[in-house]
């Protein structure tokens, strides 16, 4: 996971701090991005292109940002599909202020995808416990059952 290394596994090593600071870095970059999208509306205010194109600008940033905020807070609960991800990513290019807006709500909770990644690490050490489990010792040397009638 981006700025955590291994540190969500224990939450070790300044988990908390950089938790934060990837929270606040979030949020901060998505202001940015909004006062960017003003300054442009501002140039198509500004060259008079109408109206109409005006409020597709508008409309078509709200859509896309609120279907990039969506794929991106379920890509945190469970994989997406790769192919489904490689079709959207102009749409998420476009609305990168919902990206940002679910980076930021999802750093408040924990780190972005810190379940997803747990499940999967808990269930991949579970595995390997259960493996090395019956490969221990000298299986000629182990105690046979007695046969039950």
């Amino acid at each position: 996971m981006r700025f955590f290394g291994t540190t969500w596994v224990g939450h070790d090593n300044g988990y908390a701090l950089r938790r934060a600071g990837a929270a606040l870095g979030s949020l901060a970059l998505a202001v940015a991005s909004c006062f960017v999208l003003r300054f442009a509306y501002e140039g198509l205010e500004i060259a008079e292109v109408g109206g109409w194109v005006n409020l597709l600008v508008v409309v078509m940033f709200a859509i896309c940002s609120a279907i990039a905020f969506r794929r991106t807070w379920e890509g945190y609960s469970r994989r997406p599909d790769p192919s489904t991800e490689a079709s959207l990513r102009s749409l998420k290019g476009i609305g990168f202020i919902g990206v940002l807006l679910a980076y930021f709500f999802r750093s408040l909770a924990e780190a972005p995808g810190e379940k997803l990644r747990r499940g999967e690490y808990e269930s991949a050490v579970t595995q390997y416990e259960r493996r090395r489990g019956t490969r221990t010792g000298n299986p000629a040397a182990r105690k046979k059952k007695p046969k039950s009638k």
